[in-house]
Parts: C-alpha cells; sequence; structure tokens
C-alpha cells in the first residue's frame, strides 16, 4: 500500500477525487482516506504544515496502515538558478536546514546522535518517478537533488544564499526531511515530489500565490500517473 501525504488540502485534492472504495478515519486531528486510484491500494491525507506534523503523519501511516511506501507531493522554492517555477524536483536525499548542533561538533543540518546526515530517497521510486513525468508534463524541466525543509517560509535572498552554500539543495520547503526522517527510522522507502511555486527570495511573497495552482497541477498529474505504475 502506497502512503500519500499533502501538507496542504490543495496538494492531495485532486488525489482524492480520483479515489474508489473509500474508507475515512480520523487520526490526531488528521483524515486519513484509505481507497484505491486506479485499482491500486493507497492512503492519502492531509499532514498539515510543519516537520511536526509531517512527522506524526508518516508515523500514522507506518503504524496503522502499514504502507510499503510514502510519497510526499507538494510545492517548493527553488535554491538552484537552473530550476524555474512550474519545473519538478525529484528528491535524492532530504536533510533539515534548521537543525543545529554545531556546538558539540555536528555539522549544521546534522541531528545528534543520528548515523546520517540526510536522508536517501528511494532509487526505484526516482526513477519511476522521473520516467513517468517526462511524459506527462512534456513541458515542465525535471530535476533530481536534495530537499532542505525548516519551519520557515523561505523569502529572503541572503537565507536563499546560506541554504545553497550549506547545503547544496534544490529546492526549500517545510515538511519534506521531516517525512523523509521517519520513513528512514521505519526502514520505508520514500519520494519527495516538490512542484516549483517560486524562487525562495525576496519575490517569493509575491510568486508564491500567484503561481501555487500551476505548480500543484504539475505535482498531482505525475502523482496520479505514478499511482498506476506502483
Amino acid at each position: 500500500m502506497l502512503g500519500i501525504i499533502g501538507a496542504m488540502d490543495e496538494e492531495v485534492a485532486k488525489v482524492k477525487e480520483q479515489m474508489e472504495d473509500v474508507e475515512t478515519k480520523q487520526i490526531a486531528s488528521m483524515e486519513f482516506l484509505k481507497g484505491t486510484v486506479k485499482g491500486h491500494p493507497v492512503v492519502v491525507v492531509r499532514s498539515g504544515i510543519g516537520k511536526v506534523n509531517a512527522a506524526m503523519c508518516t508515523q500514522i501511516l507506518a503504524d496503522i496502515y502499514h504502507v510499503d511506501a510514502v510519497i510526499n507531493t507538494g510545492i517548493a522554492g527553488s535554491l538552484n538558478a537552473d530550476i524555474n517555477i512550474g519545473d519538478i524536483v525529484l528528491s535524492t536525499d532530504a536533510l533539515e536546514h534548521d537543525m543545529d548542533a554545531m556546538a558539540f561538533g555536528y555539522p549544521v543540518g546534522q541531528i545528534p546522535r543520528m548515523d546520517t546526515l540526510s536522508f536517501k530517497a528511494d532509487e526505484q521510486l526516482r526513477e519511476t518517478a522521473k520516467e513517468i513525468c517526462e511524459k506527462v508534463n512534456p513541458d515542465v524541466t525535471v530535476f533530481e537533488g536534495r530537499v532542505v525543509s525548516g519551519d520557515q517560509f523561505i523569502s529572503d535572498k541572503q537565507k536563499k544564499e546560506w541554504l545553497i552554500e550549506n547545503f547544496a539543495g534544490y529546492c526549500t520547503e517545510m515538511e519534506g526531511a521531516a517525512i523523509a526522517h521517519a520513513a528512514y527510522l521505519n526502514d520505508i522507502p520514500f519520494l519527495i515530489i516538490r512542484a516549483i511555486s517560486d524562487k525562495a527570495d525576496d519575490s517569493a511573497s509575491v510568486d508564491y500565490p500567484a503561481f501555487e495552482a500551476k505548480a500543484i497541477e504539475h505535482s498531482v498529474r505525475l502523482l496520479l500517473a505514478l499511482c498506476e505504475e506502483l
């Protein structure tokens, strides 16, 4: 069974519309919809915004639904000059940019006493998603790279440059690394799919509402096609 997480209603609404044989359950103020998409078993949920919500949601998918894989769909700000609004980023790995235990000798972003700096996404999921995206979103460029997450909406050029310098991230958002972290601890394959809604700079607060719907359309089109293959 595939677990599908979106932080906001609009990121999973189209997927919910395609579901059949739906069973709904409320857990931790989240609505989990279990059913099928194109005949394939899925659980779809809106986690809410931020890392705590995202991690809790992933753990529930592991404990209650015993999902075989987790896909996180949504939007993000670009951290790479080549990645434009509307493009897609598929995660190679993810880390939490607002984790800082440097005082104890850890590199910025690393969680103390963890054996890894970042959490690696499943290669097969990523390869399959890339092939499908090139078919269903032919006018969209697909990138594979690091997703960096924190409980901050990045709309500042200096902060953006700091993220690039320290993490070489491809995009930034507020949930992916927490989902990756929880999936890693539960040994569940995961993939983060992000459509770019803004440039994570001083124009982000203007670009985000203007391009949010179009970016979500690209990620949802990919996700629905991906459900048929998994």
